[in-house]
């Protein structure tokens, strides 16, 4: 068993999913600025206890209001270990894995620029965030390829999920066609 936010380098802390974890690398700083080790694998796994093969990172670009998700893979699951370079976003996982004591829970944290968190969104979950701050820069790291054609959105509002975005009162986020277009909790397929 991990010796969770017990690491000299990172502190790791369960969300409300007790597999989706906040990771907070340590942060060094001084009057010139600041420096951080955002990924080491051996100390990742010391902290967490997972022995994660991480294949591939991306890095997104979005405006204030935009909402990405919530998007997952059957054939070929991916975790996620995501961060905020430029901004901030409210980000979410929601938990598919039907045999789960948490199936159909949400998990939600604020990750920014500022705030240096990170999270850990396990395989059999799905995923997404809206952005919080003028524009927001967004990393993440995959355990598996992108696999378009295993790719499912679930409904960012759905009612049965019942995320609590942090919308403004009458403010409506930003979506492209396919987050429009998301299943809901019923129709969308499980783990």
């Amino acid at each position: 068993m991990p010796n969770l936010n017990q690491h000299p380098k990172i502190s790791v802390t369960p969300t409300a999913i007790a597999d989706v974890l906040i990771v907070e690398p340590k942060v060094f700083g001084d009057e010139r600025g600041w420096f951080t080790e955002s990924f080491n694998a051996q100390e990742f796994s010391e902290a967490t206890g997972l022995k994660i093969n991480f294949v591939q990172d991306n890095h997104s670009f979005s405006r204030q209001l935009t909402l990405r998700g919530m998007h997952y893979q059957l054939a070929k699951p991916q975790g996620k270990l995501v961060r905020v370079v430029a901004g901030s976003v409210f980000d979410v996982a929601v938990d598919l894995r039907i045999s789960s004591p948490t199936y159909g829970k949400w998990a939600g944290a604020e990750l920014s620029a500022t705030n240096h968190k990170q999270m850990w969104v396990p395989e059999g979950f799905a995923h997404g965030f809206v952005v919080l701050s003028e524009t927001a820069e967004f990393l993440y790291k995959t355990t598996d390829y992108y696999h378009p054609q295993s790719e499912v959105c679930l409904a960012w509002n759905d009612p049965r999920v019942g995320i609590q975005w942090p919308l403004s009162v009458g403010a409506s986020p930003n979506l492209n066609a396919k987050d429009s277009a998301g299943l809901s909790w019923e129709k969308a397929p499980k783990f």
